[in-house]
This record gives structure tokens, sequence and C-alpha cells, in this order.
């Protein structure tokens, strides 16, 4: 695979299928290079966390169905020291339900049409999709920390989702019968999937600004974003087509990258010498270690539910969907550490600050 780089200081760690997919990728019709991350893993039939860049062609099925899928952070203004986890608890409920806002005036507002509103804006969806409740941790870079105007003192709170079923749409318009021919940049079809696409990238923005919104007025906080990043997504770079599926932009500033609820998660910012090498991408998160139905089968056997609402750190989850709680346990996901020292060693990433979970939400009947 000479069109192949892997980001990994251990490469036989990576999963086996995972790099046969990118194999199968790397023979497509003018595929000119790919980046494999060190979250890397398989995935319905393209491989996560990989970056592809062709100076000629999109394919629509490498950035998938969550068009616009990433992570937003915010630093509410809520200090740590009147955080209670039995308060927060109490009072997250009806986050589920259709945001009770007006869709179409928050999507006309962001350059969007208001048509595409419906009852999935201001939800997280289901899946790995989340929202998290932090502290800092540590600081790493204090004069970087400080410049950026963060505190240290206050709870975090992070947005994972994306563009719902909007994506999937768009997918099933454009998919294309000749996988690995894909799409010529300069035609009618691309311009129109383009369009489309850059269309749900901007729903996904929307969504986490609005889920964020609603977390904030359960609990009566305010905050501000620190970053919003896409990791699925498909973008001019250097006279070609750079698409990103599960691979966060190391050109867009500041990145959030996390690990399992029951993990670290770190605020980076990329370097930029050298960030071609990787083809501009970073690991998005920790990477799944077993797939959903493994995860189910090994942990459903060995543990109840309520094992599955507190984890090795102290946090608590708040997830009613009882598959869905063991399928994305901690344990089906790689070491966060690990990936973040692949990201350091080949020289992407200063580390700026280490972020413990408190609370993570997925789903709630009520």
């Amino acid at each position: 695979m000479s069109n192949v780089t892997l980001i990994a200081s251990d490469p036989s760690r990576l999963d086996p299928l995972a790099l046969d997919q990118l194999e199968a990728c790397a023979r497509y019709r003018d595929m000119a290079r790919i980046v494999g991350l060190p979250d890397l893993h398989a995935g319905n039939g393209i491989a996560v966390g990989a970056a592809f860049w062709s100076p000629t062609r999109i394919w629509p099925h490498l950035v998938g169905s969550d068009i616009g899928c990433g992570m937003a952070l915010w630093q509410t203004d809520l200090p740590l020291c009147k955080f209670r986890l039995g308060t927060v608890e109490r009072k997250l409920h009806g986050l589920d339900a259709p945001w009770a806002g007006d869709g179409a005036a928050a999507l006309a507002e962001a350059g969007l049409p208001p048509s595409l509103a419906s009852p999935a804006l201001g939800t997280i969806g289901g899946g790995n999709h989340f929202v998290e409740f932090q502290r800092i941790e540590a600081v790493v870079d204090e004069s970087r920390f400080a410049a950026l105007g963060l505190a240290l003192d206050r709870v975090w709170m992070m947005v994972h989702s994306g563009s719902r079923g909007l994506g999937q749409a768009v997918l099933q318009v454009h998919r294309q019968p000749d996988v690995g021919l894909g799409i010529l940049a300069d035609s009618s079809d691309a311009s129109a999937y383009l369009a489309d696409h850059d269309t749900a990238l901007g729903w996904a923005i929307v969504n986490r600004r609005i889920i964020a919104g609603r977390f904030c007025e359960c609990l009566g906080l305010g905050g501000r974003r620190v970053l919003d990043i896409c990791h699925n997504s498909v973008t001019p770079h250097q006279g070609g087509w750079l698409h990103r599926k599960g691979a966060a932009p190391a050109d867009k500033g500041l990145v959030t990258i996390p690990g399992s609820r029951g993990d670290f998660s770190y605020l980076v910012e990329p370097v930029v010498d050298g960030a071609d090498h990787a083809l501009h991408s970073l690991a998005h998160g920790a990477g799944r270690k077993w797939s959903r139905k493994d995860a189910h089968a090994r942990l459903s056997r060995r543990f109840k539910v309520a094992d599955m609402q507190r984890t090795g750190l102290g946090s608590h989850v708040i997830c009613e969907d009882r598959r869905l709680i063991f399928e994305e346990a901690p344990d089906a996901y790689k070491d966060i550490g690990m990936v973040i020292a692949d990201l350091e060693q080949a020289g992407l990433i200063r580390i700026i600050a280490k972020l413990r979970p408190l609370l993570s939400y997925k789903t709630r009947a009520a």
C-alpha cells in the first residue's frame, strides 16, 4: 500500500480488517493518498479514523451518512465547586424530545434552508453520540491555556452529534453504483453533492449549538463555545479533495479528542509543520476496540446495567437504552492515552489540557 500512511507507533495494534478496508480504497480510481490515524477501526465497509485525498474525484460514501458529525466543546459559567452530580442528573429530562424552539429561524440565521427544520434538530441521536460534562484534570500548556482565556475552575461540556437523518438522505441521493470510481470533481454530479453536503454540514453545526443550549437551559447555565470541528466531511485541499471519515481537521484550530465515557479527553492544538504527512488530519477519538455486537455479547453476560452507570473514573452515565449502554461501554474502546501518544510522537499535536468526565448523557426515556 504505497499510497497509504499509518500514524501509529506500532501498526501491528491496528485492526487487520480496517487495514484491509484501507487497502481496498487505495485501489480506487485516482486515489492518491490515504492516512490511517491511531484510532483507526473497521467500519461498515469503510475504515473509520482515516483521511483520503484525490486530485480529481469525490466519493460520497467515504464521508458516509452522518455528514458534519463532530465535536463541540463549551466552557460553562458554572464553577466546578457548585457542580452536584445528583442535582444535574435529576434536571436532565426531556432532552430526547423535539426541541420546542424555532428550528426554521435557527437554520435561516445560519444561512440554511428553513425547510430543513425537523423534529431531529436539537437532538443527540443514537450510536456513539453524547453530551458529557467534564472538568479540567490537568493543564499541560499553562501559557497557551491562559492565552486562550480558559478557566480551570469551570465545568466544561462536550457535544458529539451530527446531521441526523439529513446526512443519510444526502448519501442516498448521491450514492454511486461503482463505489471505486466515484464522481469527477468538475462534474455537475459533484457540484450537486457538494451543495447538499455543505448544507448537511451546516445543519450539524446548528444542531450541536442547539443541543448545548438545551442542556444549559435545563441547568440554568451560560457559557461560551471554545471550538466546533467536523470529522465527517469532504473539503478542497491542495488542488484536490480531502475526505475525512472519523478524522478531525488539523487546519481549523483547536481540537478536542475524547476518550470513551470512562476515560479522559484531551484539548489539543494541531502542529502545522509537517501536518501534510497526516493529510492535515487527527484522530477524532479513542476508536473502537470491539464492534457493538461484540461489546454487547462480551459485557452483558458479565455485568448488570447498573454496573455500566458508573465508570472507573467515578463519573456517572445516563443511558436508558439497555443495549446501547453495553455497546458503548469503556471496555469497547481503545486506550485514549495511547492514541494521544501516537499523535504526539508523530509531531502532530501539542496538548493544552486533559479533561475528566463527570457525567455522560446518551439517552433518557423522558
